[in-house]
């Protein structure tokens, strides 16, 4: 039997087994007192819900969360996050109450906004609230129009398809006379812009070659600059928790398994791996090498670059060093990236000697010209021949929501729009929202700069005079680049609202906060699994909400009110009859495609799949496991072509060279970093890494217990290397200061042999605690990366930001470690 045939029936095992799970058991139920939103809460038994870490069971206790568990076990790698769910509703911080910062309140037109993140809080009724924040935002309406108000509001939002936080405030802001929004994420900022130039789509958010193929006929798979063991613990709607299961089978598969990454991480070490580290931000080199490599001894597809290619004519002058006079040869390519030439040599031939699949992760875009990794291994990939072929090529998705998973063939849910139409999927970059809208990784540069006209993908992009923010379902302060530069842009607009369930850096920056209910105090709805559709998640409300929380859609509804647009807001709905009317849709759907009873698995009409509160659960297709990219295209590149212009892969494009910018060349280009280790004249000695957490969701779950069991002297811990900390007399677990000239942090230092020499690393995500908020460039107590990152596009082409280059400089702590004050409330008044 195929190891297809195997990993199908392992993962129809799975699926039929948490089908048969138990509906959940309660010993005591009421009817909520709001009878009319339709939902009963169970005061002691469990519930199962769902979040981005997966689907959850919940014990309840007197009407509170006492436990978090998952709902099943899908493979033998645990995901801690799943634990803390009681925290996040009870937490310390947790914003009860409506707050509107004191200088703000005594007189909105001069609020002595250099104040933010430093005054006193004043609680207020939360009608109060609403008026205040729809009498300010016609103020500014009036005064300024549309281009004077920013809600571009880009995060990790709670799960959920109806209670989106970002769309359900794109929506209210486009009924209400347009808004000032953004453009791409931080994530994949740089691909998602250069990928549709090189293969005709975004790539980063595509579906990728399934895994029982990966499992069946790849020889060799490399994991290039990612660590899916630790970000395949979430899922931007509700993780389907397939992934770690098929890691698990390509642990035991006996395939040569190589990770290329300055860090030895956790999926390097759980796969064993052959680990090869070189200098960050020198991938684009290290690839030119090899690419040399095969050329130079005709170990290349001179039939694809024929027939599925355009442009490797003009880019081999370039490799060859004909036009620049330097031959990227493997040698030249060591100097740059601390890889020895002898290994990238036989790194490229062991690619092109095997079915070789390239498992890319995002780490490598998010750095100064990070339009060009990508792009380069796309080229090398072309050069070996296998892209498009079962078990070979490149992905650059596995490490995210479960990539590779195969697709099940369901009904879909759908969710809120930012319009007024329905039928949108609740991600929110598939959503154009604003009219006007700029690179959200340029938010300071823009505050601070308005008027400033910027180059963008070819076009050219005038910042607005921004004087109202209204940011909802995320945490700028800790995901944005360079914080002493953005506290000071935040201080520009005149009023900031801020939806938020915790005294995050961001709501301390705030004018006015709106307490938000946490997904667990709400009902809502979700998809299971990104590109899988493996289910559909109930999300049902737990507990009561805490305080006087509202959950987004209320709030939003409230402002409505103010505007005259309630109806058109809410199209006439509570938002359990959105949900109602998202999954019967998804229900008439699944019966059309014959699908409302499939392999025992019943698809019910909604009351009953309400009152159950039990996922459903959909089959893989036999097509969607032999799927694989770029198959149809390979197959015949004519009837199917790419999006490109030319409809094949762009080894160079007509259309960048025509934009004339002088940090994006017409083909993958080596550009020196304006910060990196071979740097002459070094403005600090180490390369930080500012990798994904592994026991958060960036900033989220920072402020429960589970931060006990990785901080280092009560800090984010930082890796460094034994030698260099011996050259430091830094011992393991001392307190350090981390700095460089755009600021400083506290953080307790790891010695460890897994990440190279010349490197450290520390998780961004970490919230900002600023020593002495009135004060500029104050030390961050708790150890937020993003104090120190580096404030520059990735080029003029995409604008994406560049957190992964930065050097700093690293020493011992020796004056008083200083309390942290981020996880307490700040200064209230009643």
């Amino acid at each position: 039997m195929s190891d297809t045939n195997l990993s199908r029936r392992s993962a129809l095992k799975t699926i039929g087994a948490l089908a048969a799970l138990p509906l959940f058991m309660q010993t005591e139920l009421f009817s909520s007192q709001n009878a009319s939103k339709g939902f009963t809460l169970i005061t002691n038994g469990e519930v199962i819900t769902a979040a981005h870490w997966g689907v959850l069971k919940l014990s309840i206790k007197d009407g509170k969360i006492v436990d978090s568990k998952p709902l099943s076990k899908t493979s033998d790698i645990k995901n801690p996050l799943q634990d803390y769910t009681a925290e996040l509703v009870y937490a310390k911080d947790r914003i009860k109450y409506p707050y509107v910062r004191k200088s703000y309140l005594q007189n909105p037109d001069d609020p002595k906004r250099e104040l933010r993140g430093a005054d006193e809080w004043v609680r207020v009724e939360y009608k109060d609230a609403i008026k205040l924040i729809a009498k300010e935002l016609k103020k500014t309406r009036k005064e300024r129009g549309a281009d004077g108000i920013f809600a571009g509001s880009y995060g990790w939002k709670s799960s959920g398809n109806v209670q989106n936080s970002r769309i359900l405030l794109h929506r209210f802001m486009n009924l209400s006379g347009g808004f000032v929004g953004s453009l791409g994420d931080y994530s994949t900022g740089a691909s998602q812009i250069i990928m549709p130039h090189v293969v005709g789509s975004i790539e980063v958010y595509e579906q990728q070659t399934s895994w029982p193929l990966i499992l069946e006929h790849s020889d060799v798979v490399v994991i290039w600059g990612a660590n899916p063991i630790a970000t395949l613990r979430i899922a931007w709607t509700v993780s389907d928790e397939q992934g770690f299961k098929y890691f698990e089978e390509l642990k035991k598969s006996g395939k040569k398994l190589i990770f290329i990454d300055p860090v030895k991480n956790e999926t390097c070490q759980y796969l064993n791996a052959q680990w090869i580290a070189p200098n960050p931000n020198t991938d684009v080199a290290m690839m030119l090498g090899m690419m040399y490599e095969l050329y130079k001894t005709n170990s290349y597809s001179k039939e694809f670059l024929e027939n599925y290619t355009t442009g490797f004519d003009k880019f081999l002058p370039y490799l060859l060093g004909d036009s620049d006079k330097t031959p990227k040869t493997p040698e030249w390519a060591a100097k740059i990236c601390g890889v020895d030439a002898k290994t990238i040599k036989t790194l490229a031939h062991t690619f092109y000697d095997n079915k070789t699949m390239i498992m890319s992760g995002w780490g490598m875009q998010r750095a100064h010209h990070g339009e060009q990794p990508h792009w380069a291994l796309v080229t090398l990939c072309s050069m070996l021949g296998q892209i498009g072929t079962k078990g070979g090529g490149f992905g650059l998705s596995y490490h995210y929501s479960n990539g590779g998973v195969p697709t099940a063939k369901a009904g879909i849910v759908g969710g809120i729009s930012s319009g007024t139409s329905t039928g949108g999927t609740g991600q929110s970059w598939l959503q154009k929202s604003a009219q006007f809208a700029f690179p959200v990784a340029r938010i300071a540069e823009a505050l601070l700069n308005p008027g400033k006209t910027i180059d963008h993908n070819g076009k050219k992009i005038t910042y607005p005079d921004i004087d109202f923010v209204y940011w909802v379902g995320g945490n700028p302060f800790v995901h944005h680049q360079d914080t002493n530069t953005l506290v000071k842009a935040w201080k520009k607009p005149r009023t900031v609202v801020v939806n938020e369930i915790y005294w995050t850096p961001t709501a301390r920056m705030a004018d006015i906060v709106m307490p938000t209910t946490t997904s667990y105090e709400r009902d809502d709805i979700s998809m299971l699994g990104d590109y899988s559709n493996l289910g559909i998640a109930p999300m049902k409300q737990a507990v009561k909400p805490v305080g006087e929380s509202k959950d987004d859609f209320e709030i939003f509804t409230d402002l409505a009110k103010e505007f005259d647009i309630e109806k058109e807001y809410t199209e006439g709905k509570t938002a359990l009859e959105w949900i109602e009317q998202f999954y019967t849709a998804a229900y008439e759907q699944a019966k059309k495609m014959q699908l409302a009873e499939l392999n025992g698995v019943e698809m019910k009409p909604f009351k009953e799949f309400w009152t159950e509160n039990k996922p459903v659960y959909f089959m893989p297709t036999q097509e969607s496991e032999a799927y694989v990219r770029f198959a149809d295209f390979i197959e015949d590149p004519i009837l199917n072509p790419l999006g490109t212009p030319s409809g094949l892969i762009e080894i160079y494009s007509e259309t960048i060279e025509k934009m004339k910018y002088d940090d994006c060349h017409a083909h993958a280009t080596w550009f020196e970093p304006i910060e990196w280790l071979g740097m002459k004249d070094k403005p600090a000695q180490f390369h930080m890494i500012t990798s994904h957490p592994t026991d958060r969701l960036h900033s989220q779950l920072n402020n429960v217990s589970l931060r006990d069991k990785y901080a280092v002297a009560g800090r984010e811990p930082i890796w460094i290397n034994p030698k260099d900390a011996k050259a430091k007399g830094i011992k393991d677990g001392d307190l350090v200061r981390v700095f460089n000239a755009r600021g400083q942090i506290l953080a307790g230092a790891v010695l460890t042999d897994d990440v190279k020499e010349g490197v450290v690393k520390l998780s961004e995500g970490a919230w900002y605690d600023p020593a002495n908020p009135k004060e500029d460039n104050t030390i961050c107590k708790n150890g937020s990366a993003n104090v120190l990152t580096i404030d520059i596009p990735t080029s003029k082409l995409a604008n994406g930001n560049i957190s992964h280059t930065l050097l700093v400089n690293i020493e011992v702590y020796k004056e008083k470690a200083p309390e942290l004050s981020i996880f307490k409330h700040p200064d209230l008044k009643a």
